[in-house]
């Protein structure tokens, strides 16, 4: 949103537990390991696959709305650390499919990747979040 819906204690306090709980090296996690229901694994038939998919296997498009959401709260000091999360994903673009992102990760270290092996959205909010940092990198603070 272009305003705050919540106070700005409130956002640090979101952002603080997804980026404790949920941020990994690949994306965000749907779920917290520290619940029960948590699958750290992507693997198995399809219905075990089906059970993991929102219970813990990570999302690298949703790693875009963090990067965002952190450096709306961080301004141009959050920068570097949104940009090593970022030059990460270069060492997996060879990893499923050439040039590319998979769809998902297992939300286990060493998150290995699940699911096609291109995926359009991740890879186009991977772009969107280097247009962010450019932005931020140019704003005086």
């Amino acid at each position: 949103l272009p305003y705050r819906a919540i106070s700005e204690e409130a956002c640090l306090g979101v952002v603080g537990v997804v980026q404790r709980e949920l941020l990994t090296p690949r994306g965000l996690r749907t779920l917290s390991p520290k619940n029960i229901n948590y699958k750290g694994i992507y693997a198995g038939n399809q219905a075990e696959r089906d059970r993991a998919y929102h219970q813990g296997t990570v999302w690298p498009w949703l790693f875009g709305h963090f990067a965002e959401a952190y450096l709306r709260i961080h301004g141009k000091g959050g920068v570097d650390y949104i940009q090593g999360i970022y030059n990460g994903f270069e060492e997996v673009m060879t990893e499923a499919g050439i040039g590319s992102i998979s769809e998902v990760y297992d939300g286990d270290p060493p998150h290995l990747p699940g699911g096609t092996i291109s995926q359009a959205w991740s890879v186009s909010e991977l772009l969107r979040t280097n247009a962010l940092l450019k932005k931020y990198r140019r704003k005086r603070k």
